[in-house]
């Protein structure tokens, strides 16, 4: 078997491992950190849509991964949503 043919068979493999939920919590960290580092820059609007997609994949989640996961999540979404408010209400948004 080839070394590309090989890299192949592992990457199917590591697919069917993967767990949906697995891939929306790890997409939901990343868009916390994207949506802290948009505010960081100024970048509101796509601070919100971050935000956005957070409210939205959120409730997808529920019952698919631990009570705890999503409580943190919600968490971090309501702190998120007040540091959005305060960047837009000092940058006269």
């Amino acid at each position: 078997m080839s070394g590309s043919a090989e890299g192949k068979v592992a990457a199917e493999e590591l697919l069917k491992q993967l767990k949906v939920s697995d891939l929306l919590l790890g997409t939901l960290a990343s868009l916390v950190q994207l949506a802290y580092a948009k505010l960081a820059e100024g970048e509101s609007d796509q601070a919100r849509l971050a935000i956005e997609a957070l409210r939205a994949l959120l409730p997808v989640l529920e019952g698919a991964v631990p009570e705890e996961a999503t409580r943190d999540f919600q968490q971090v979404l309501s702190n998120m949503q007040l540091a959005y408010a305060s960047a837009v209400g000092e940058g006269g948004e």
